[in-house]
């Protein structure tokens, strides 16, 4: 997404949710890149805010430019192969919230479409059954309005922009989207209005269940 839109990263102090010796919990901004980019002018992100406090952090996974919420870092190399199999594993759950364009008329469903790149438009995605890669989403209405619609995804899978996609394929594209949204569905918000709700996972040291949460900001 930089390479396509200007990059003005937000000036806020990072947001530290949780830390102990093994990993610590931020609240990413949106318009922050996740880790750093091509070029010197993408080298600010959030992984490098929180090696500004954290020298020792790794990265564990991304959320997209635009995309706010939860996001995990580990601090040291045993809790990143830890929460890195987890995440190959599909043992991780995440929880996000999405404003959708139009009226979901049904209060809950699943989108199972592969996905892969669509090389002439990237970073644009595709739905391809010969070469995609399986995608999985779980859907909950959670409010209604006269032009949008809240929910609640619950991804399996974690393909590069997947809950943008798999709502876009069900006719009901995230507001302000710059990438998959036009008309009033891409001006009906100044962000992509997805966020990351909550990250659950094993405690790297003693395999304790825990879970962290984001207040969703729109």
């Amino acid at each position: 997404m930089p390479d396509v839109f200007e990059y003005k990263p937000p000036n806020l102090p990072v947001d530290i949710l949780y830390y102990d010796a093994h990993f610590v919990v931020v609240d990413k901004p949106s318009g922050l890149l996740s880790v750093p980019g091509k070029g010197e002018h993408l080298r600010d992100c959030l992984m490098s805010r929180v090696q500004k406090i954290f020298p020792e952090s790794l990265l564990v996974h991304r959320l997209d430019l635009e995309t706010s919420g939860v996001m995990l870092f580990a601090l040291t190399r045993h809790a990143q192969r830890h929460l890195g199999l987890q995440f190959e594993k599909r043992q991780i759950k995440k929880t996000y919230i999405a404003r959708v364009w139009g009226e979901v008329s049904e209060k809950m469903g699943e989108v199972d479409l592969p996905l892969i790149v669509d090389w002439p438009n990237r970073p644009r995605q595709k739905v391809c059954h010969e070469t995609g890669k399986m995608a999985y989403t779980e859907w909950r209405v959670l409010k209604k309005d006269r032009m949008s619609t809240r929910v609640r995804l619950k991804p399996t899978t974690g393909r590069s922009h997947q809950l943008r996609m798999h709502m876009l394929s069900i006719g009901h594209v995230i507001l302000g989207d710059k990438l998959y949204a036009d008309g009033e569905a891409l001006h009906a918000a100044e962000r992509l209005l997805l966020h990351a709700e909550s990250i659950k996972f094993r405690h790297p040291e003693g395999g304790k269940g825990v879970i962290f949460k984001s207040a969703c900001p729109f």
